[in-house]
């Protein structure tokens, strides 16, 4: 499974952006995913999951209420919607792919994005 993430960029605090994820290699609707982040100098950590058919969502308490992940299994894509950014966003964001199971935990996802970079200015 390959994925390729994109729409990262700076932005200012209260803006928003749009995380895009595109899978290949497998059929996508038989993969659970997930987004997690890097801070700088921190180790990574969980942001959101979406299971496969999409009718479940999961959130870091963090950006419960700012964030939305969905996906479109026609499209191949998991998206990332964040709103009410904030400069604790800034991270490296990563897209994961599980076939087994959709989780909070980073062992689980077999299959990894190169990671897009998100800054947000005060």
């Amino acid at each position: 499974v390959q994925l390729q993430a994109s729409g990262g960029g700076l932005v200012q605090a209260g803006g928003s952006l749009r995380l895009s994820c595109a899978a290949s290699g497998r059929p996508f609707s038989s993969l659970a995913m997930g987004w997690f982040r890097q801070p700088p100098g921190k180790e990574r950590e969980f942001v959101a999951a979406i299971s496969w058919s999409g009718s479940s969502t999961y959130y870091a308490d963090s950006v419960k209420g700012r964030f939305t992940i969905s996906r479109d299994n026609a499209k191949n894509t998991v998206y990332l919607q964040m709103n009410s950014l904030k400069p604790d966003d800034t991270a490296v964001y990563y897209c994961a792919a599980s076939a087994t199971a959709w989780s909070m935990k980073p062992a689980l996802y077999s299959y990894w994005g190169q990671g897009t970079q998100v800054t947000v200015s005060s």
